[in-house]
């Protein structure tokens, strides 16, 4: 079957417009040095108090520093799988550092890490309510825990969902 000229031009047109995902990305990255600056503001605002934080303050401290480095994951996660899946494959096949999830994660696999980041932060958010508790209210602690169990449980059925559909192409 013969493809017009027509036909041709608009399919060039759109599988060039996957180039306008690129500035999305880009965003993201300014997204990731933002939280690298809050990350460092962190750290400077500890580090002169450090000895006399008490063991509580540590932890929370500790906390804010995973919480902003799972951010940051879940922003890099999102910005190289998402521009190997819709903009370009990267040429760093022969790269040392290369992770090894690079080129192998589909849409599926992206979106089950990114839940399961969410699910890590959110359970960092809650950890950090209950060790400062006195400063919550009831209600403001069963809804993070709401909160947090939708998340969890919106893992547990996307996961779900992603299993009964490579199943149903196997049968």
């Amino acid at each position: 079957m013969k493809v017009s000229h027509a036909e041709r031009a608009l399919e060039a047109v759109l599988f060039t417009s996957r180039w306008l995902m690129a500035p999305f990305y880009l965003g993201l990255v300014l997204a990731i040095v933002g939280l690298l600056v809050v990350f460092v503001q962190e750290i400077l605002h500890a580090a002169p108090m450090i000895f006399s934080l008490g063991e509580v303050n540590v932890v929370v401290l500790a906390l804010n520093l995973i919480d902003l480095s799972l951010a940051a994951n879940l922003l890099l996660m999102v910005v190289l799988s998402g521009y190997e899946n819709f903009v370009s494959k990267m040429d760093v096949a022969d790269h040392p550092d290369r992770p090894d999830w690079m080129g192998k994660i589909d849409f599926s696999g992206m979106k089950l890490k990114l839940i399961a980041s969410i699910v890590a932060i959110s359970a960092i958010q809650l950890l950090k309510a209950f060790l400062s508790v006195e400063k919550y209210t009831e209600t403001d602690l069963t809804w993070l825990v709401i909160i947090h169990l939708t998340f969890v449980l919106s893992g547990v059925l996307l996961a779900l969902m992603d299993f009964i559909a490579v199943r149903s192409k196997h049968v």
